[in-house]
């Protein structure tokens, strides 16, 4: 069976983080330093752990930083970047990068969040359904900030709602995917395009499916979440 060491995995690490501007005006969110370390270096040694070999990051603002930062080589895997001349979003990053891809499928991860999940579990569940595309969901006290994603007992997505629709316990996406090549060639190449508001919402009535885990999850988009990482990873 297909495993770590053959995927290729993408982190999504391009983004401006605005609302971590006066937070971190010197490095891009990505790298915000949680107990001492760059944030990435979390996921970096979720991967390690599962056996990854390869990783290509989606870079855009502070480019070079991450680029120096993390150089080319991270314990046994082997790092290469792609790089946005223009904010292309989520889904026109990987669209862009889809070249250095050398897997199908490919794993692709948020580099400013992080979920307590069982990749390797993960990997089993997607390739004895044989899927096109799916996500990781994760079950959060509140999902009023994230938005909140439904599914049936087959565990095919049903929808997305927005944020703020709805208070209260649920499950959201964990910005970890499976995604086969076909998905993402998909994806239109040469513009501004949002994986998450764009091409998962069409894809939900053509095969896409979620994954679900109750492991912790976090993300540092906003100060007050950036502010809980120390203790996240102190645990």
């Amino acid at each position: 069976m297909l495993g770590f060491a053959d995927i290729s995995t993408v982190i999504l690490a391009g983004g401006l983080g605005t609302r971590l501007r006066f937070v971190l005006s010197a490095r891009p969110k990505v790298l915000a330093l949680v107990r001492g370390r760059p944030f990435l270096t979390y996921l970096l040694d979720q991967l390690a752990a599962v056996g990854a070999r390869e990783v290509v990051f989606c870079i855009g603002y502070m480019a070079d930083m991450v680029k120096e930062t993390l150089g080319d080589r991270y314990q046994t895997m082997h790092l290469t970047y792609s790089r946005e001349n223009e904010p292309l979003g989520t889904g026109g990053a990987l669209r862009q990068a889809l070249p250095l891809f050398s897997s199908d499928p490919i794993l692709v991860m948020n580099g400013d969040s992080f979920v307590d999940a069982d990749l390797a579990a993960y990997l089993r569940w997607f390739l004895q359904k044989d899927l096109e595309a799916s996500m990781v969901l994760a079950k959060v006290s509140d999902t009023s900030r994230f938005g909140r994603v439904t599914s049936d007992e087959q565990e095919r997505i049903l929808g997305f709602e927005e944020k703020g629709a709805h208070h209260g316990p649920g499950w959201i996406n964990a910005g970890i995917y499976f995604l086969k090549q076909n998905f993402l060639r998909a994806i239109p190449s040469g513009r501004f395009v949002s994986i998450e508001k764009e091409i998962f919402p069409a894809w939900v009535s053509h095969g896409l499916y979620g994954y679900k885990t109750e492991g912790r999850f976090i993300d540092i988009g906003t100060p007050e979440s950036y502010a809980m990482a120390e203790a996240f990873f102190t645990q």
